[in-house]
């Protein structure tokens, strides 16, 4: 779309052919004495010690699980281990090449990965910055407790911390790094670059090109690696995070001092098993996982075959990628082969594969084979070695009887604090008003959409009380693009994307003019990849910067499930409150198109415990609510009405201020006040409700009208107060009634104000089965003849009206039908 960048049909129809560049596969060829003259022996020995420590901890890990003891010690572990046995070396390899402040991010089987970080992170770091990092964590706690109770100074102590820190947090002990919120799957620890693993296939891809995104703008010389597994290529989120990776416009679009492709590598250990699948010959369509890389840019990925059981060729050719990247030349891929010598979770009686090749690969056990290395070099001889194994043993003996016992690694006592895990969900803090202005492309004055604003009424109404004209007054699309524009020209911190976002001004003209003063780096065109889109949002908030994303519809929101289900809401919880996540996931509610593009889906958010939801109806609150979420430092899923987006500000009567200003997140607003019948909105369903009240008026009733504007969280004082004097709750909404925030709202005051009422609450919602196209859309969402319906019918039925609406069906007869 950008008109700087020409589709010449004479260059694009001429015949050629496309040509690939060859993929090394096992290239490397170094000597240990070549290794050894590179990196010193100390270094070496280091490496295959890092190994054995893996090793070790899982071996205890899988002893748990299989027969509830370790070394004499008992202990019941009711978690999943998901262990990398045999994969050491594709995890040390790369920690020796990477450095202290680099991002990793994993899967579910990612001890090892996580293990290897640490180590290397604490071999990198002097005694000075380790001791910080230690004093820093929790006040100091978890050092205090692994130098009384395991032991060690210095480095030694940083290593039992890690291991420490990392057990205690499988076993869901509260002085685990996550608190016990995270457990095996979800282990992390910020300060060593270990950033968080995650349970779901793939879904690190994403995340850690967020994050790459954000270290990329902050310019620092770091790089985030991503680990997955093989079977993670078959995930399309994986392939749209390594084409967001790619993107063309980083190099003909972006500002010279951020160009090139974003710093990170694709690590994918390639154990040829996604669980039972076998991706080579089974599951895939290649038989290398590097050649995937030719698929995503002209580059390939600098796509690289890699022996995953020597550590040293991962080492090399992670220092290689690594160099590429911090050379702006990214993303990169990996296809680190290896081999996981156990099944993929203890239970896993191993029947996809036969005891023959798993003899073939321990044959080629990792750690053995380069232990020989080593004392073939005359490195370390077969006595020293023995001496290392023993030495670690004792270590993760020593570790694990600390974390076992509950004296030293207390359990979560949910019981004692029964709201614990809840509290966490978020952190309920925002960040001033930002007001540092930030280098813009030109001045805001000189650009045309923010002077047509200026020129704009702030109220609706005339000095006769007449609607004005969506074109001479502002509207609530205004009030969103105003309270953008001041956090976009004031935080440099904050980046906007998405489907659409910059020369078209937003799918539905909220960004119009942004792309007139900000570079392309601070708001630009996404591919159509929502899954990419959220899961990029969540990475760059980690790591320290601030998102905000459009999904266009919110219908899309099916393309991001996991991204927004299991990601978006959960990190800052499963972190116990270490991490925040400062995301603003923008979703309009459609209309006129049908079934796929007009559904309201605000109930199947709200329902997803760790996401705050907002759903503005007026000009005035859809200003004050994005402030409030752009200021939040807790993802935000904001709900647009497109129906909504030229409506004026009626209620407000100094009108829509110009200055800055929040509405806080939760409060309901009594829109017209009433003393007969309490009618709750959500959404668009204002309007035919104040059209229903006037009516109603009309016929003696009252309606006191109460715009929700927030699903999450949602104060009901103001709504228990009204309906204690009304005695009467309709709550309308657009989403489907069946499984409703409505019906949410409803159960929660027959519960509380259930002395107050008069009749049961009622929910007027949508009919539970497809959204029609335009011209049925009357007989679908509810209108105002259908509240009129509803309360003359059942509130007051001896003021009842002529029925108008097409409601005449029997709710529990269509329950039987499905509907």
């Amino acid at each position: 779309m950008p008109k700087q960048i020409l589709i010449d049909p004479q260059e694009t129809r001429q015949s050629g052919a496309l040509e690939l560049m060859p993929i090394p596969v096992h290239a490397y060829a170094q000597s240990v004495e070549d290794e050894r003259n590179a990196r010193g022996d100390a270094a070496l020995k280091e490496a295959l010690r890092h190994m054995m420590v893996i090793r070790e901890f899982e071996t205890m890990l899988a002893s748990f699980k299989g027969t509830g003891a370790y070394q004499g010690i008992d202990y019941l572990y009711k978690g999943p281990a998901h262990l990398s046995i045999g994969q050491e070396g594709a995890a040390v390899g790369a920690a020796m090449a990477l450095k202290a402040d680099d991002y990793i991010l994993g899967s579910h089987r990612s001890h090892g990965e996580f293990i290897a970080k640490g180590l290397g992170a604490i071999n990198e770091l002097n005694d000075t910055e380790l001791a910080t990092i230690l004093d820093s964590y929790e006040g100091g706690k978890l050092r205090d407790t692994v130098a009384k109770h395991v032991g060690g100074t210095d480095k030694a102590l940083g290593e039992n911390a890690l291991l420490f820190g990392l057990l205690a947090e499988i076993f869901m002990r509260e002085n685990g790094f996550n608190g016990g919120m995270g457990g095996s799957m979800h282990a992390f620890f910020p300060p060593f670059g270990a950033y968080p693993n995650n349970a779901i296939v793939g879904a690190s891809a994403g995340i850690a090109t967020g994050a790459a995104l954000r270290r990329k703008l902050a310019q620092d010389n770091g790089i985030v690696v991503a680990n997955a597994g093989d079977g993670s290529t078959g995930c399309g989120p994986v392939w749209e995070a390594m084409n967001f990776a790619a993107m063309s416009q980083y190099d003909t679009l972006w500002d010279e001092a951020y160009k090139g492709g974003l710093p990170v590598l694709f690590f994918f250990t390639n154990n040829f098993y996604a669980m039972g699948g076998q991706t080579k010959g089974e599951t895939m369509g290649w038989e290398r996982l590097a050649r995937i890389g030719a698929g995503v840019n002209p580059a390939q990925m600098h796509a690289e075959t890699v022996d995953g059981s020597n550590p040293l060729a991962v080492a090399d050719a992670v220092a290689r990628k690594r160099q590429l990247l911090i050379d702006r030349k990214g993303p990169a891929l990996l296809d680190v082969e290896c081999y996981r010598l156990v099944g993929h979770s203890t239970t896993d009686a191993n029947a996809y594969r036969t005891r023959d090749e798993i003899k073939m690969w321990t044959e080629q056990d990792p750690i053995t084979q380069f232990a020989s290395s080593l004392t073939e070099a005359g490195i370390l001889s077969d006595a020293d070695v023995e001496t290392m194994r023993e030495g670690v043993a004792e270590q993760v003996l020593a570790v694990t009887r600390a974390a076992v016992d509950p004296a030293i690694a207390p359990p979560v006592d949910v019981e004692a604090e029964p709201t614990r895990i809840g509290q966490l969900m978020f952190s309920d803090t925002e960040i001033p008003a930002p007001n540092t202005p930030v280098p813009l492309t030109k001045p805001i004055e000189e650009a045309g959409a923010f002077r047509q604003l200026g020129r704009k009424e702030r109220f609706g109404l005339d000095d006769e009380g007449k609607r004005l004209s969506g074109l001479k007054t502002i509207t609530l699309r205004d009030g969103l693009t105003e309270a953008i524009l001041h956090h976009m020209t004031n935080d440099e911190s904050l980046v906007a994307y998405g489907e659409e976002c910059r020369e078209w001004g937003g799918a539905f003209g909220v960004y119009r003019g942004l792309s007139d003063i900000l570079p392309h780096h601070r708001l630009f065109n996404s591919p159509i990849s929502e899954a990419a889109i959220v899961a990029t949002a969540i990475g760059h908030a980690l790591a320290g910067g601030r998102s905000l994303v459009e999904l266009m519809y919110g219908d899309f929101i099916g393309r991001a499930g996991d991204e927004i289900f299991n990601q978006l809401a959960k990190w800052q919880s499963m972190s116990a409150g270490l991490l925040t996540m400062p995301v603003v996931l923008r979703a309009s509610v459609g209309s006129k198109y049908g079934a796929q593009h007009s559904q309201d889906w605000t109930s199947l958010i709200a329902h997803i415990p760790g996401l705050k939801v907002v759903y503005p109806a007026t000009p005035y609150d859809a200003k004050g609510l994005m402030a409030s979420a752009l200021s939040s430092n807790d993802p935000v899923v904001f709900f647009e009405s497109q129906r909504l987006y030229d409506q004026i500000e009626t209620f407000q009567k100094d009108g829509v201020p110009a200055g800055y200003y929040r509405v806080p997140l939760g409060e309901p607003d009594i829109k017209r006040q009433g003393n007969d019948v309490t009618v709750l909105t959500i959404g668009p369903s204002l309007y035919p409700a104040l059209t229903a009240a006037d009516e109603l008026a009309d016929v003696g009733i009252e309606a006191e009208i109460i715009d929700a504007r927030s699903l999450v969280p949602f104060n009901y004082d103001a709504l228990l107060a009204s309906v204690k004097k009304t005695g009467h709750l309709l709550i309308v909404s657009e989403a489907s009634e069946r499984g409703s925030f409505a019906m949410t709202i409803s159960t929660n005051v027959t519960r509380f104000g259930f002395a107050d009422l008069k009749a049961p609450p009622r929910v007027l919602g949508c009919p539970n089965w497809i959204v029609p196209g335009a011209d049925m859309e009357t007989t679908y969402f509810p209108q105002a003849h259908d509240i009129i319906d509803v309360v003359t019918g059942e509130f007051f039925p001896s003021k009842r009206t002529n029925k108008r609406g097409v409601r005449s069906w029997d709710d529990l007869d269509l329950a039987r039908q499905a509907l």
